[in-house]
């Protein structure tokens, strides 16, 4: 296990902190979605501001971290594969914005017998990045324990996917949405789904510095 100096110690406590606002970015879109199938689309709205500035915060952080890292923390090699990794990890966050953006503006009428199959879709793609926050946190102090979360996290992702792939078909089978609302919620969901498959792109450069560390 490599021992780090200052600066790269500096870097991973920035991480966390982005980590963390990409998460408070998943939780507000977590709550926008409740809000918006329950039919309060005002609290919706509101939801949608702090989605907004969450994204900002993890946006902000990155290009920080950015900064530090060729500012001289980690070895010249290494430094474009922490880059790679905070850029995938923030991709989590701009596709939970990007669905909220969807749902907010296009206002697609909500499948009732389906409101909880589309918040549990939600849960499912933020399990995910739960389990790949774990990976990245581990990176700097125990590159086992970082791998087990990477691996975990592709399997989060398959899940995600699943259940994804039942909620379309449920929408396109559905006699009591129209069309324009189907295609709504096919960008949507397709959109929830993107949370997965980032945070799955980043469990993968988990792996590889990961990997090379352990030499």
């Amino acid at each position: 296990m490599a021992i780090f100096g200052g600066k790269e110690n500096n870097v991973f406590g920035v991480i966390e902190e982005h980590l963390k606002d990409v998460r408070e970015t998943l939780q507000r879109f977590k709550e926008l979605v409740e809000a918006y199938v329950e039919g309060d689309e005002e609290r919706a709205r509101e939801l949608m501001a702090a989605v907004e500035a969450s994204e900002r915060e993890a946006d902000g952080l990155r290009r920080g971290i950015e900064e530090m890292l060729y500012g001289g923390a980690f070895l010249p090699s290494s430094r474009g594969d922490y880059a790679r990794l905070v850029e995938v990890v923030d991709n989590v966050a701009d596709a939970a914005e990007s669905a909220a953006h969807v749902l907010i503006l296009a206002r697609p009428k909500v499948p009732r017998i389906l409101k909880g199959e589309i918040v549990k879709t939600v849960e499912t793609a933020l399990d995910t990045y739960t389990t790949l926050e774990k990976a990245v946190s581990h990176l700097y102090r125990d590159v086992d324990i970082a791998i087990e979360y990477a691996k975990k996290t592709e399997h989060r992702e398959e899940l995600s996917d699943k259940m994804e792939l039942e909620l379309m078909e449920k929408i396109f089978e559905s006699e009591d949405v129209s069309t324009y609302a189907k295609l709504i919620w096919q960008q949507v969901v397709t959109k929830i789904g993107d949370i997965a498959d980032r945070a799955e792109d980043a469990s993968d450069q988990v792996l590889l510095i990961a990997i090379k560390r352990r030499g």
